[in-house]
């Protein structure tokens, strides 16, 4: 793996990737506020923090606010807090997303973590966190799903998550080359990583508006141990690429980003598939698993690793066992190339197929933003307190789309597009 060496590169490739984040993935407006919710280590997000922030006042924004979590800590009150306490959840974390979320600011989560943080710890504790945790944070999630502001997601290196995927480089090796990885799925290599961005995500908006022209009933997913007939809402809406928040503020919430997704209908997911990655989720480490579905509902899930975990957080509410997702991602996408297992959603949910678990984005649905949740769920939305994605995809998995009057036509074989341009 090489590795950057030069200390002016690097603190070049960190500007750069800061500037993306607020340009292309926030696309911040002039005058807005930012809050900032770190998630894992503070000593890892800490130096980058900096730099996100000077990008962010030199934008014009006119506040930036950070909501600070050391990932550590929840790792010590698992172990050493009375398991009667571990429903407790600081209402003003809250309260403070709510207040960006609600006004139509700008909210960015950075994710330094430990795929393995948890490893060790009774589950069923570790579980309780997790679940408190999403049904607190139930509105503000609604809200992000009704693109009520624009927001962003993006990760830095973590000491114990550089040592799990570069495990045979020395110490002082790991983050660096995480680093490196990371800025090359950024395409911060090319002369403009801004201009390459949009070009990037202008091919995926063709994908996207071709697929929601299209009109399929449902997909098809078929390869080794998966068997899996995904419906469509009547009035789904590919996206991909770019959202429009309700201000009119059009951003890019994943970086990176490689898919096009929209909305399962909750009622009409029958079959089996079987994960082609791991799933790393709130510390816990899933492994070879499956999971079955009939009538929308996940009836059975058989795993190497973690099985119980899983099998906890769909029980968490009615629409944690259903879909609220489904994306496709192209093999030859940067990060599947990489042939890195990156242990971390955010990147391995780009370089493959997807499924997600629990709530779906309302923006996926024509209307969906601006009805009731009964009237949404009729139309077969998916609300849940969680959104968990898995990865299906591979260069074996073909997808087929399945319209009106069930004609079957090619979407993607052997992993790839299908569709030509």
């Amino acid at each position: 793996m090489t590795t950057i060496t030069s200390s002016e590169e690097f603190e070049s490739n960190l500007q750069l990737y800061a500037d993306v984040a607020i340009k292309v993935g926030l696309n911040l407006q002039p005058g807005q506020r930012l809050l900032v919710r770190n998630i894992g280590s503070i000593v890892s997000i800490t130096p980058f923090m900096r730099h996100l922030t000077k990008a962010a006042y030199r934008a014009g924004a006119r506040f930036v606010d950070v909501i600070w979590m050391d990932e550590q800590l929840d790792k010590i009150r698992i172990q050493y807090a009375e398991p009667d306490s571990l429903d407790e959840f600081p209402q003003w974390q809250v309260d403070g997303l709510l207040e960006y979320a609600g006004r139509g600011d700008a909210i960015l989560g950075i994710f330094a973590t430990d795929p393995d943080l948890f490893a060790g710890l009774e589950p069923e504790l570790v579980t309780q966190t997790q679940q408190v945790r999403a049904k607190k944070l139930k509105p503000y999630i609604e809200l992000l799903g009704k693109s009520n502001f624009n927001w962003l997601t993006i990760c830095v290196p973590e000491s114990q998550w550089a040592k799990k995927m570069f495990p045979n480089l020395p110490a002082d090796e790991q983050i660096p080359s995480l680093w490196h990885a990371i800025f090359n799925t950024l395409r911060l290599h090319h002369p403009d990583p801004v201009a390459a961005w949009q070009s990037h995500i202008n091919r995926l908006v063709t994908f996207r508006d071709h697929l929601t022209q299209k009109r399929y009933r449902a997909l098809k997913f078929s390869g080794p141990g998966t068997d899996l007939t995904v419906g469509l809402t009547d009035r789904h809406i590919w996206q991909g690429g770019r959202i429009t928040s309700k201000s009119g503020i059009s951003h890019t919430p994943n970086l990176p980003t490689e898919e096009v997704f929209t909305m399962p209908h909750r009622e009409q997911v029958d079959g089996v598939v079987r994960a082609s990655k791991p799933l790393s989720y709130g510390g816990i480490l899933i492994e070879d698993f499956s999971v079955t579905f009939k009538q929308g509902r996940a009836v059975n899930v058989t795993a190497g690793r973690g099985g119980t975990a899983l099998r906890k957080l769909i029980e968490t509410d009615e629409g944690a066992s259903r879909l609220g997702e489904v994306a496709l991602v192209p093999h030859c996408s940067p990060i599947s190339q990489s042939g890195l297992l990156f242990y971390q959603t955010l990147f391995d949910e780009n370089a493959a197929c997807h499924l997600a678990l629990g709530n779906a984005l309302r923006f996926s649905m024509e209307g969906g933003t601006s009805i009731a949740t009964e009237d949404f769920l009729d139309e077969g939305g998916n609300v849940s307190a969680l959104h968990i994605d898995f990865m299906i995809g591979s260069d074996e998995i073909n997808v087929d789309g399945i319209t009106i009057d069930d004609t079957s036509e090619a979407v993607m074989r052997a992993g790839e597009w299908a569709i030509e341009f």
